[in-house]
């Protein structure tokens, strides 16, 4: 399956990854995600060129907690700049925007994702399973 991203998107998804990465191996006093979960959003990065092709449930799953990660990470620092500055000053517009496109990207995912089971589902008649979200292939 495809998941497709505009430019706004994708730009703000690559920085938002970047910043996470950056951050997480530099900032001692954040609390470190999961060594799987830095691995995920590292493993996205340089798929962050346009439209991504999911070909499994369990890529839209890894790919789905690399976006949450990016997400939550451009929300803080809509915060931080709303705090610093001012809602309507420039760097806070730009960072609503950031978070925005990045929230629409990680709520298209997760309806790709129940899409996904739910076809895994009625094609083999019971939910999914580990192995089966390896396994069965969704083609482009």
């Amino acid at each position: 399956m495809i998941l497709y991203c505009n430019y706004e998107e994708v730009t703000a998804l690559a920085h938002g990854a970047r910043a996470f990465l950056e951050e997480e191996s530099t900032d001692e006093r954040a609390v470190a995600a999961p060594s799987e979960a830095r691995a995920a959003v590292e493993a996205l990065v340089p798929r962050l060129e346009g439209d991504l092709s999911i070909e499994t449930l369990a890529v839209q799953k890894r790919v789905q907690e690399a976006l949450e990660l990016i997400v939550e990470h451009l929300r803080l620092e809509l915060e931080t700049s709303v705090v610093a500055s001012h809602a309507a000053d420039e760097d806070a517009v730009a960072a609503y925007f950031g978070f925005a496109h990045a929230l629409s990207v990680l709520s298209r995912v997760r309806e790709m994702g129940d899409e996904m089971s739910a076809m895994i589902e009625v094609m083999t008649g019971r939910p999914p399973t580990e192995r089966m979200e390896r396994e069965f292939r969704f083609p482009d």
